[in-house]
């Protein structure tokens, strides 16, 4: 548990969720919805293959372990940008290869746990 916020009416509760970044309302597409399209269960929740390839990279050392939440639903939604989903879906070797690749990129700068660019040594 990060917070309590028993004392928050019903009516603002997913405004204050939201804007305490605790909530990360974004379907398996990368498109914001609505909380009340949040699934209720965690067996509800859709595969997001970009969400295991940013996992996969963060265990392949392609980026840090961060406190920000929801860090790797962000770098998921960098890869999406720049790797083809079939490429997720058909190629999960090929698409870890070209995720550290730009992980280690100037494009992911602004993202929780980037490690800058790989050494040369």
């Amino acid at each position: 548990m990060i917070g309590d916020l028993t004392m928050v009416e019903r009516d603002v509760f997913w405004g204050v969720m939201d804007n305490k970044r605790w909530v990360y309302p974004y379907n398996s597409k990368g498109e914001r919805c609505h909380f009340r399209d949040i699934p209720k269960s965690i067996k509800d929740l859709k595969d997001d293959p970009f969400r295991s390839l940013a996992g996969e990279m963060r265990r392949a050392g392609g980026f840090a372990k961060d406190t920000t939440p929801f860090s790797e639903f962000l770098w998921a939604d960098f890869l999406r940008r720049h790797i083809p989903r079939k490429t997720v879906e058909n190629n999960f070797a090929k698409a870890l290869e070209k995720g550290l690749a730009l992980g280690r990129s100037g494009a992911a700068v602004y993202l929780p746990g980037w490690c800058g660019p790989a050494s040369d040594d």
